[in-house]
């Protein structure tokens, strides 16, 4: 995770994003760090990259690496606001002990568009990650790659639309927004997925797909609260937290989260 201490919204890269509208830098800190104590409070180890000024996006670790196995895929973003971000994370997991790092020559923006199933890494294309990154994403990481085509601007990223609620079992569960998907994408994901928890329009209009679960907990915007009763029925913990000034970015608890699978 990394905290926006130098966050702000002074361009527009997302639908969600206003320059015109005001922003709490304070009240991001104070969600942000809120988030990490939930994290804490239920067991989970946070590592933490100093923030750069210049950057206030960089808040949102998810964007900037992909880590499956120990095997790290960094970034390489679309937008040239964003594009210093990824030498910063390349160079903490130089720092930290991960020999394996690739950087990838398309874009690819990272945990943003690539999502670990524990069986297969679903990958996103349509507004930011190029298709020709999954192909790299595959070298990289070793693992199997499937694509899937965005279609609708508010949700320009796979985890706007999609989250993994269990990983460990013999069939991953995931959670996702059918209409986010190109109707191609849409057979993938009822094929690969049939028991999958499907969201609405309400979740989707709060970022409520951009949660983060570990198996039994499952870290969900305060809004979300038709997908929590959804997850719930299935024998989840939800846990709803407060993003609202970090979503004036674009951004929720998936967003704030890279998930170091080593």
């Amino acid at each position: 995770m990394c905290p926006p201490a130098h966050f702000e919204v002074s361009y527009a890269i997302n639908p969600w994003m206003d320059p015109a509208a005001p922003v709490s830098r304070e009240r991001a800190l104070d969600q942000w760090h809120a988030l990490r104590r939930v994290y804490e409070g239920l067991g989970h180890r946070v590592e933490v990259i100093d923030p750069v000024e210049g950057l206030p996006d960089m808040v949102f670790a998810a964007n900037s690496g992909t880590v499956v196995g120990g095997r790290v895929l960094g970034a390489r973003f679309r937008s040239a606001e964003r594009a210093d971000e990824a030498a910063h994370y390349r160079r903490w997991f130089e720092a930290n002990g991960y020999a394996d790092v690739t950087m990838p020559v398309h874009v690819n923006e990272a945990e943003g568009d690539l999502t670990w199933t524990g069986r297969l890494l679903l990958a996103g294309t349509g507004f930011r990650t190029e298709l020709a990154a999954h192909a790299e994403a595959q070298e990289a990481l070793g693992v199997p790659v499937v694509s899937l085509r965005l279609v609708d601007p508010r949700l320009y990223h796979l985890d706007t639309a999609l989250f993994v609620l269990d990983d460990q079992g013999p069939d991953p569960l995931i959670a996702y927004y059918p209409p986010a998907f190109s109707p191609g994408s849409r057979q993938v994901l009822e094929r690969l997925f049939p028991d999958a928890v499907i969201a609405d329009d309400t979740d989707a209009r709060c970022l409520g797909l951009n949660g983060v679960s570990d198996g039994r907990h499952v870290v969900l915007p305060l809004e979300a609260t038709n997908l929590a009763a959804r997850v719930a029925l299935r024998g989840f913990d939800p846990v709803l937290v407060d993003v609202s000034e970090l979503r004036k970015a674009g951004g929720g608890p998936k967003c704030c989260t890279m998930e170091l699978r080593d």
